[in-house]
C-alpha cells in the first residue's frame, strides 16, 4: 500500500501549538475523499424511464471537503488523512492541493475510491446513494503520530465511526491527540448510518471528544428530543461543546448543558445542498484556531455554509490558478481491510 505524508520532523509535545514552521498551529482532519456523481433534475425520478437532469463528477466528501473550507476560510496548514483508490489517486490529491490541503493519503490498490451519486431536487435538497470504496477500509494502520506535528485542532469524519477500522482509526488518533493535549471535534455524518449502528453504540464513541457537530436531524436522533434545542442541551451534557446545525435557521451552541445560544444564518439562494455541513464544520474549526469563541465561529460556519448552497459540489472554488500544498512524503501505513458491508452499514464492519 502505498501513501503520502507531509515532511514533518518527528512530533514531540512541545509543537502542538504550532504549524507549519512555527506558524499557527495546523488543523487535521482524519475523513473520506470521495468522487460525487452530482445529478441535479427539475422534476421527480421517473421508475422505468429516463429524467432529465444537469450531471457533474466533483472531488467530495465530508472529511475532504471540511479541509477545503478551512483552508478557505484562512487557516494555513490543514492536512486531510484518508484513503483512496490507485486509478483516481493523483486526481484527487491535484484538487486538494488546490484548495490549499496538505493531503495525506494512503493509496488503495484493492478498493476504488468511494463513490457517491449525488441526487440534487429542484429544493436543492440532497439524497446520497453511497458506495464506500477505499473509505470503507480505513484502519489503524493508516495512522501515524508524526501527523500531529504542529498540530492544534484534530478533526473525525462521522464516517469513520460506521466501519470497525475506521472506530479503531479514529480511536488511535484520539489517545495521540489528548495526550499531547490536542482538541477534537467530530461531526455524526449521517442520520441513516447512526440508526444501523445504534444510538448508544455511537454517543460511547463521541464521549471521547471535546466537540460534536450534528445536523437537527442527528441530535434528535442521537437523543430522542424532537426539539433540537433540547437535544442540544442534552448531547452538552456528555460532550463539553455541541453545535447543532439548523440549515438556513442557523445554529445552536450549547457548552456543557448550558441553554444553547441561537446564531443566526444569512440568507441564500440555494442551487446544491450537498456540502452545506462540511463548509459549516471547516469553518468553524477555522475560527477556533483563529482564536474565536464558540458563538463567533458558529457564525463563521453559518456565513461558509450559505456560500456553499450557491454551489454545485460540496467544496469552494479554488482561487486562480489554486493554492498548493507542499511536496508530501510517504506514508508508513500497512495492508488491511475491513469490510465492506455488515448490519447494513454500507461503511464497514462491526
Amino acid at each position: 500500500m502505498n501513501g503520502r505524508l507531509p515532511n514533518r520532523v518527528s512530533a514531540t509535545g512541545a509543537e502542538a501549538g504550532a504549524g507549519r514552521e512555527g506558524g499557527p498551529a495546523a488543523l487535521l482532519v482524519i475523513g473520506e475523499v470521495v468522487t460525487d456523481v452530482i445529478a441535479r433534475h427539475t422534476a421527480p425520478p421517473v421508475r422505468g424511464t429516463d429524467t432529465p437532469a444537469r450531471i457533474r463528477i466533483l472531488p467530495g466528501g465530508a472529511g475532504a471537503n471540511a479541509a477545503c473550507w478551512a483552508a478557505r476560510r484562512g487557516t494555513a496548514d490543514v492536512r486531510l488523512l484518508a484513503r483512496v483508490g490507485a486509478a483516481d489517486a493523483g486526481w484527487h490529491e491535484e484538487r486538494l492541493r488546490a484548495a490549499g490541503v496538505r493531503p495525506v493519503l494512503v493509496v488503495d490498490d484493492t478498493a476504488p475510491t468511494s463513490t457517491v451519486i449525488v441526487l440534487v431536487d429542484a429544493a436543492a435538497e440532497r439524497t446520497f446513494l453511497a458506495d464506500g470504496g477505499a473509505a470503507s477500509r480505513a484502519g489503524p494502520a493508516d495512522w501515524s503520530p508524526s501527523l500531529l506535528a504542529g498540530v492544534g485542532h484534530l478533526h473525525l469524519s462521522g464516517y469513520l465511526f460506521f466501519s470497525g477500522g475506521g472506530r479503531a482509526l479514529a480511536r488511535r488518533a484520539t489517545r495521540a491527540a489528548r495526550a499531547r493535549g490536542v482538541p477534537v471535534s467530530a461531526d455524526p455524518a449521517s442520520a441513516g448510518f447512526i440508526g444501523a449502528l445504534g444510538t448508544d453504540r455511537l454517543m460511547a464513541e463521541y464521549e471521547a471528544v471535546d466537540v460534536l457537530l450534528p445536523n437537527a436531524d442527528e441530535a434528535r436522533l442521537l437523543t430522542g428530543r424532537s426539539d433540537p434545542a433540547e437535544a442540544a442541551v442534552d448531547l452538552g451534557r456528555r460532550v463539553p461543546l455541541v453545535v447543532v446545525t439548523l440549515g438556513a435557521d442557523g445554529a445552536l451552541v450549547a457548552e456543557s448543558g448550558a441553554p444553547p445560544v441561537h446564531v443566526t444564518a444569512p440568507t441564500a439562494r440555494p442551487v446544491d445542498s450537498t456540502g452545506a455541513g462540511d463548509a459549516f464544520t471547516g469553518a468553524f474549526l477555522a475560527a477556533r484556531l483563529a482564536g474565536e469563541d464558540a458563538a463567533a465561529a458558529a457564525a463563521e460556519g453559518c456565513r461558509a455554509g450559505a456560500e456553499a448552497v450557491a454551489l454545485t459540489g460540496g467544496r469552494p472554488v479554488p482561487p486562480a490558478g489554486g493554492r498548493h500544498a507542499p511536496d508530501a512524503g510517504h506514508s508508513p501505513a500497512q495492508d488491511g481491510a475491513s469490510t465492506f458491508t455488515e448490519s447494513g452499514l454500507p461503511f464497514g464492519s462491526t
